[in-house]
């Protein structure tokens, strides 16, 4: 079986391991959205007392707040360095509730399907191969009734002038060759990967920038990233 991931993309943020977790690195976007995010997931489903898995959590900055709202939490990637930064953060920072391991959502779904109350998977679908794969495995990996949140980038002008040209080249807010725009997806399409899966479209929100307060924001906008919360029908 070949696994769902791209070998460049993960030797990139394994380079960048190490900053994962300083808030003026490479990472200050995530740092930045991550309160909004979770803000959201816990409006629509109150994290306390729920199993949650984060797909390609990374270094854990959602997975370890997420556990901190009283969530049981398994982070999972396939990019070694950034999961073991994740593990030395939860052990530095006492965080309770939380695990990590190195295995593929379809791998995971294999073993454990409908065994999440919630799946997050945020900021890593426009890295992967076969972003349809990943949803139907996060479909499967969750409960009947069960919420899946998703976040990316759209596929539009707008994103590539503001989430490539501005965002790495301009401000430098991210790494050069952070994004590939033709991974970027269009909120349609992740839409009816969603509904193939057997997922009902709940919830979509746009996060937007703006440059002059260096503030992110949740609304109605969905034209560069954008979030979907879809329920596994009960």
């Amino acid at each position: 079986m070949t696994i769902n991931a791209d070998p460049q993309e993960l030797a990139k943020f394994g380079e960048l391991a190490h900053r994962w977790w300083d808030p003026e690195s490479d990472f200050k976007p995530l740092h930045q959205i991550n309160p909004l995010r979770l803000g959201w997931i816990q409006q629509l489903c109150p994290l306390a007392g729920k199993r949650v898995v984060d797909v390609g959590c990374g270094g854990g900055i959602l997975s370890d707040s997420m556990a901190r709202a009283g969530a049981q939490v398994l982070g999972i990637d396939l990019s070694t360095k950034p999961l073991r930064v994740a593990e030395l953060h939860a052990m530095e920072a006492g965080t309770e509730g939380v695990e990590y391991r190195e295995v593929a959502v379809e791998d995971l779904a294999a073993e454990q399907p409908a065994g999440f109350d919630v799946v997050t998977c945020m900021e890593m679908l426009e890295h992967v191969p076969d972003p349809a794969s990943v949803v139907r495995a996060c479909a499967t990996l969750v409960k009947p009734g069960g919420w899946v949140f998703l976040s990316t980038l759209n596929r539009n002008a707008k994103s590539f002038l503001l989430a490539i040209v501005g965002a790495e080249y301009v401000l430098k807010m991210l790494p050069k060759g952070t994004h590939e725009y033709a991974r970027f997806l269009k909120p349609s399409e992740l839409a009816q990967f969603c509904r193939d899966a057997g997922l009902e479209l709940q919830s979509s929100r746009g996060l937007g920038y703006n440059p002059l307060t260096q503030r992110y924001s949740i609304g109605s906008d969905t034209g560069v990233n954008y979030l979907l919360a879809c329920r596994r029908a009960p």
